[in-house]
């Protein structure tokens, strides 16, 4: 078992896939079959997290299939796999470039208007088919209380990110 503090989720466990133990895997990494790439992986345990081995992963039509060691049949997968979380440690990440971020260093952040005024945190991101989206949630410290969809567009939405204060400047109509 593991620490929390050193793991980065990639993935989820979605289903069983076939009779001998295979479940279909879904991936936050891009391109998806990077997470093939980071072992070890873990999976979610309650609070904690348990080292698997695979011993077996593919893409599979337009997802993703895995065998995990001491997994041998449809029944055992979906009793003890299908629903986990999937985690690797965060050393095994790359590290982003300028200007390049993982949303997980996103997520939490103030968003501030070039007048100073706080439209809330961001929430969480989606992945849309133009650009990525903030998902921003005004709290006691903002403006007001709504929620707003900001479209990751930089130079011109966003202006600025800085993680070591904890903000990103954008430049976008509060009333929008």
């Amino acid at each position: 078992m593991g620490s929390q503090s050193d793991k980065v989720v990639v993935g989820r466990i979605m289903a069983v896939h076939g009779i001998k133990g295979w479940v279909k895997v879904y991936s936050h990494t891009d391109p998806m079959e990077n997470i093939f790439e980071y072992q070890p992986w873990y999976l979610s345990k309650g609070r904690d997290w348990e080292e698997v081995k695979l011993v077996g992963a593919r893409p599979q039509g337009k997802g993703l299939v895995v065998a995990i060691d001491g997994i041998g049949d449809r029944e055992q997968a979906a009793r003890e796999l299908v629903g986990r979380e999937i985690a690797v440690a965060e050393s095994l990440l790359p590290r982003s470039g300028e200007g390049e971020y993982y949303w997980r260093d996103l997520i939490g952040l103030r968003v501030i208007l070039p007048d100073g005024r706080d439209l809330g945190r961001v929430d969480r991101l989606m992945e849309t088919g133009a650009n990525d989206v903030l998902v921003v949630i005004g709290d006691t410290d903002s403006l007001d209380r709504r929620e707003r969809l900001l479209p990751w567009v930089p130079d011109d939405v966003i202006v600025d990110v800085a993680l070591e204060r904890g903000e990103i400047r954008v430049d976008w109509d509060p009333e929008f």
